[in-house]
């Protein structure tokens, strides 16, 4: 049986192959099966955008966010997404939360880098 990364690379070198409808289909099975992981609801993302199904893009785009809230580029590309579907306020919001996302994780690298020179 193919690993959840198989499957996701599988999918995706379908979609890139310009079978979307499959490509899309494969990552639907995925996502039933492995509901938390979070690049299969990227690449859906990407893909009903690309199929100009802006309300199911952004709904994908939301859900990476909710798995990957410290990964700024997760609502950079839901910025992007909700742009493209004339979406203004919650491209801006998905900016906001980038920003916001950016300076955790530079506030908790420094956090780390501060543990580290105190054991020393």
């Amino acid at each position: 049986m193919a690993t959840r990364e198989e499957r996701y690379d599988e999918a995706v070198a379908v979609g890139q192959a310009g079978q979307m409808d499959r490509a899309v289909e494969l990552l639907e099975s995925l996502i039933a099966d492995e509901p938390d992981y979070a690049l299969p609801h990227a690449a859906m993302c990407v893909f009903c955008s690309k199929l100009e199904k802006h309300d199911e893009a952004i709904e994908y785009g939301k859900k990476v966010c909710l798995l990957e809230p410290e990964d700024p580029f997760s609502f950079v590309s839901l910025s992007m997404i909700c742009q493209k579907a004339g979406r203004l306020g919650e491209a801006e919001q998905a900016m906001m939360d980038a920003r916001k996302a950016q300076l955790e994780m530079l506030r908790s690298e420094n956090e780390k880098s501060d543990e580290g020179e105190a054991s020393s």
